[in-house]
């Protein structure tokens, strides 16, 4: 089983779940609609890796950069910066076809996860950045969420069980594209709502 880290500790997530469309601009970015629920989905522990790749059985990955929390003891217990990679042409076509999409986004490495910090308080304001070369190409907070933390952990938990060390990536802003090759992707975390405080954490992948 493939694990993260919480401080200096090692955990398991049984599952990630993951909000989709929850940034308005992101919505529009892919021509989306904007949806009536909150839409959900699913990644196993296999999808969890370390090693950022740009692509994927001969096809193209790309990236979309969330902020994630960490589920324990009945509530959000952490949070981290993450990639969820998506085979973007094999999911338009699955969209299209109204089909599942876990061949596009529960694949093998399709998840990486910077460690992750404790906190006190999902609902505290929070930035996250992803620079690729050095270039910011996407930055988002909680308050440009359509469903707020507490309001997603809620939604979950009504239909199913969360178990201690569950990842919740909770969607993406504008600016997802394709993963270049040779380059390095580097995440921050702070507090507030612009990235001008000091860096909860920073995190750096380096594309292989």
């Amino acid at each position: 089983m493939k694990t993260v880290m919480l401080g200096n500790e090692a955990i398991i997530p049984s599952k990630i779940l993951c909000i989709g469309r929850n940034y308005v601009e992101h919505i529009y970015e892919l021509g989306n609609e904007m949806p009536e629920d909150m839409v959900v989905f699913l990644k196993p522990n296999s999808a969890i890796s370390p090693q950022l790749l740009a692509e994927h059985q001969g096809e193209t990955l790309h990236y979309e950069t969330e902020l994630c929390f960490m589920f324990q003891d009945g509530r959000f217990s952490g949070v981290a910066v993450g990639l969820d990679l998506t085979k973007r042409d094999l999911q338009s076509k699955l969209k299209a076809k109204g089909l599942p999409w876990e061949r596009a986004k529960a694949f093998d490495g399709a998840a990486l996860f910077s460690p992750f910090v404790a906190i006190d308080n999902a609902e505290a304001p929070l930035h996250f950045t992803l620079s690729i070369n050095d270039n910011l190409v996407q930055e988002g907070h909680i308050d440009l969420m359509i469903y707020k933390p507490q309001t997603i952990l809620s939604e979950l938990q009504a239909f199913i069980s969360l178990e201690d060390g569950d990842i919740v990536m909770t969607g993406t802003p504008k600016g997802v594209g394709v993963i270049p090759t040779e380059s390095v992707f580097n995440v921050t975390l702070s507090r507030g709502l612009q990235a001008s405080t000091e860096p909860l954490l920073e995190w750096q992948w380096q594309v292989s």
